[in-house]
């Protein structure tokens, strides 16, 4: 079943793409048809695109990979910080930092320093510094925060990364490609679609578009986490009931060692009775018959 259908796009207005003379001729699949100087993008297309990306957003993320968004257009940054909070994956939303893919050591090292900031306000290094400084370090620290914040907790590159306007963005669009890294996109019809490995051709001017299909994205996304959280859920369970087995067979085991020992117990006792009868027996029948008084042993004559 698809994901979305073509009445609410066309309501989200994703259908609108850019003026005739600013097109991109390879997309020219995904346009539908010119309306006053306006190419009209196929929303058919789009629906099958956008099957394809949350199908594979979905598998990134149950493998438990991150995926980043960037979207530093106005119409779009605050859109895509709400949607993607949901979800706790990185984002970028100010000015894309060059270098943050190919040269993401450095940019690690500036999210250290970040950290460091933090650690100095609360461990009291702060109250040793003269009020210049301080003010400085703070400020520092809160530059920091607007251009890495939403990235603090990216500790490795990401699987993915989806962008808003790939024409905008087109340093980002770059550094991914360079590193292999795959790429999902909104692109509209003055973008080359063949830039990225996943395009979805969508209006990506107007907000209610862009919502709409971060949305899409975000919802995947989520539905991957909860698989992911369900398939361990259910490993615990397994382990679980797994050692809980054990401990019963051991259970079971170690009261069957018992009730042979005392098996064992009650034939030795048994045996040991038994013994003791028969010892009885022969002592009775071992003892020699004495002659009656006043009468000779038969066969012996008294001597004369």
């Amino acid at each position: 079943m698809a994901r979305t259908n073509y009445n609410d796009l066309l309501d989200a207005g994703v259908h609108f793409g850019h003026l005739k003379r600013k097109w991109n001729p390879n997309m020219a699949p995904y346009i539908f048809m010119e309306r006053n100087g306006i190419h009209i993008i196929d929303l058919n297309k789009t629906i099958a695109k956008v099957d394809e990306a949350a199908t594979a957003l979905k598998q990134i993320a149950k493998s438990g990979k991150k995926i980043l968004f960037v979207a530093t257009k106005k119409q779009a940054k605050d859109t895509v910080a709400d949607l993607v909070k949901q979800v706790n994956m990185p984002y970028v939303t100010e000015r894309w930092p060059g270098g943050m893919l190919t040269n993401f050591a450095t940019i690690r090292k500036a999210v250290k320093k970040m950290s460091a900031i933090d650690k100095m306000a609360t461990d009291g290094t702060f109250d040793n510094m003269s009020k210049r400084e301080r003010l400085h370090i703070l400020r520092e620290r809160a530059k920091l925060e607007r251009q890495l914040g939403s990235i603090s907790d990216l500790n490795r590159l990401p699987a993915a990364i989806f962008i808003v306007d790939i024409c905008k963005e087109n340093i980002a669009v770059a550094e991914a490609k360079k590193l292999n890294i795959p790429t999902f996109a909104i692109v509209d019809t003055n973008a080359n679609p063949h830039d990225v490995d996943f395009p979805i051709p969508a209006n990506d001017d107007a907000s209610k578009s862009i919502h709409m299909i971060v949305k899409l994205m975000v919802e995947a996304v989520q539905e991957g986490l909860a698989e992911r959280k369900m398939e361990k859920d259910k490993a615990v369970e397994e382990e679980e009931e797994k050692e809980r087995e054990e401990q019963e067979a051991k259970k079971a085991k170690s009261l069957e060692s018992v009730d042979e020992e005392e098996d064992q117990e009650t034939v030795r006792k048994v045996k040991g009775g038994k013994k003791v009868r028969l010892g009885e027996d022969e002592s009775d029948s071992e003892e020699p018959s004495r002659p009656a008084p006043g009468k000779r042993p038969a066969g012996k004559r008294p001597r004369k």
